[in-house]
């Protein structure tokens, strides 16, 4: 191992973070504990993630670690409900690894199946949900594995009717599971989406809803409880998961070819679809699912045209995309971008921050820590560049801006359409809260993140927040609630659970 690693191997090893209690998110029903939800891990004590100014750049462009060793190629990431991480790929027989941000330590939890190339996201009660997985490039499996964070087991549930390699899994608000597209064991795309029952372990073809679609289609749960299909074809529509399941147009984006673009809905119901393309569009365009008609349209353009992206939501709801490449063809390093570029939603404008040091194109993946800093890693494992079996990790401006607002306490449920009190030493720093659902990232689409920004009121010792009514607009499951101060500065997130 290089010197370099071996030293930022031990500084990771020397990280202190708070004690992770484990809760039982095992179903939708699950009781509500009012004891103190826990804190996610932090960094701000490492050496390798530093949480003060470093530099007279660092409020404007925030700061990157240095590359650090890896266990596998991260082409599938996802950050748990006790602020560890998940990843696997294909590589060292594709055993899913969790990694501990507080101690680096890496423990492998084998799978009954090769998940590689799945699709996955989080259910109500925590667990993630994984569907498909790997026979040979282009034939996926019809097995269905879930992995339950406090015992790092996996369990098998029922298959599906067909393989699904490349396929997208969307939560719904009932706490179903709708999986869409992907190839089969023969290679031919799978038309019928299928739909997860949490409370048979079964699933149900929706043949009124057959359809062709590219690989990991970017999908939502829409506010009016529809799962929206934002890409990557042109034409959006909705999909009615009741019955045999139908699907009904919405309206074209604006550009046709957004393949290996990102989609995130950064607010219920409104959708940004960011780069993607052959050659890379630097182009943005929005649609608001509240609308009458919702219409695509064009936001600000990205400084440099990208696909192979990873885009990630912050805690206080900007956009941000790291990773991939502008040059033509799938995925060419030579056109490497490694400069952070922002999207602000109130504005519909782009800001640069600092750039990584590695090449990270096809299989990137990043993910938002319990600290308000993300996590970047992946690239290769196919495709013909080089596997990075090593990470980074970014440290936002918003961290050199001020003071961490604290929560000293928070209910680990919380509840659809009720008030939560959140504990805070000084209610009076505290400008809002928001609620950011973990991330499960892989092929430039993340499938578990939501966001809501809730406005507060303001106590003696605590905040008041109120609970969005409905699940379609916030599904429910496993999020970081920040405290954010009038400086954009996020605590460090309370793992809840919403239901």
């Amino acid at each position: 191992m290089p010197r370099a690693f071996r030293r930022v191997r031990l500084f990771v090893l020397l990280a202190s973070a708070a004690t992770l209690a484990c809760q039982d998110w095992s179903g939708t029903h699950a009781p509500e504990v009012e004891e103190l939800a826990p804190e996610g891990p932090s960094l701000d004590s490492n050496p390798l993630f530093p949480s003060g100014p470093v530099s007279a750049d660092s409020a404007t462009m925030g700061v990157w670690s240095a590359p650090f060793p890896w266990v596998n190629v991260a082409v599938h990431l996802s950050l748990l409900p006790d602020g560890k991480v998940l990843s696997f790929g294909r590589l060292s027989g594709g055993t899913p690894q969790v990694w501990d941000p507080a101690s680096g330590v890496f423990t492998p939890f084998g799978a009954p199946s090769l998940l590689f190339c799945s699709g996955h996201t989080f259910l109500s009660g925590g667990k993630l949900l994984v569907a498909g997985g790997h026979i040979q490039d282009g034939l996926g499996l019809p097995n269905t594995n879930i992995f339950d964070y406090r015992t790092g087991t996996w369990s098998a549930q029922s298959a599906m009717a067909a393989g699904r390699w490349y396929p997208t899994v969307t939560l719904l608000g009932s706490g179903e599971a709708v999986t869409l597209g992907g190839t089969d064991q023969t290679g031919a795309t799978v038309l019928i989406p299928e739909v997860f029952s949490t409370a048979t372990r079964a699933w149900r073809k929706l043949t009124g809803a057959a359809a062709w679609m590219p690989y990991y289609p970017r999908t939502f749960l829409a506010p009016n409880g529809l799962v929206f299909y934002a890409g990557e074809l042109q034409g959006t529509s909705y999909l009615n998961t009741s019955g045999t399941g139908s699907w009904s147009f919405v309206a074209n984006r604006q550009v046709a070819g957004r393949d290996y673009g990102s989609a995130v809905m950064y607010q219920p119901g409104k959708i940004v679809y960011i780069g993607g393309g052959d050659p890379p569009t630097a182009t943005a365009e929005v649609i608001d699912l509240n609308q009458g008609s919702p219409q695509w349209q064009y936001t600000g353009s990205m400084s440099v045209p990208r696909r192979q992206i990873s885009a990630t939501l912050l805690p206080d709801g900007q956009v941000a995309v790291t990773g991939g490449v502008s040059a033509p063809g799938f995925t060419s390093l030579s056109g490497a971008v490694h400069q952070v570029e922002v999207w602000n939603p109130n504005t519909g404008s782009w800001t640069t921050w600092a750039s990584n040091s590695v090449s990270r194109g096809y299989h990137n993946t990043t993910v938002l820590l319990p600290d308000g800093r993300l996590l970047h890693t992946g690239s290769g494992d196919g495709a013909g560049i080089p596997n990075e079996m090593n990470a980074e990790v970014f440290s936002p401006p918003y961290l050199f801006a001020g003071a961490r607002p604290v929560v000293s306490s928070a209910p680990a449920s919380l509840r659809y359409g009720t008030s939560v009190s959140i504990g805070t030493p000084n209610p009076a720093a505290v400008k809002y809260v928001s609620l950011v659902r973990l991330s499960s990232n892989t092929h430039s689409f993340d499938m578990g993140q939501y966001f809501s920004r809730l406005q507060v009121t303001r106590g003696g010792s605590s905040v008041s927040i109120r609970i969005p009514s409905s699940a379609n607009s916030l599904p429910p499951g496993p999020y970081m609630l920040f405290l954010l101060s009038s400086q954009g500065v996020p605590s460090i997130a309370r793992m809840v659970r919403v239901n």
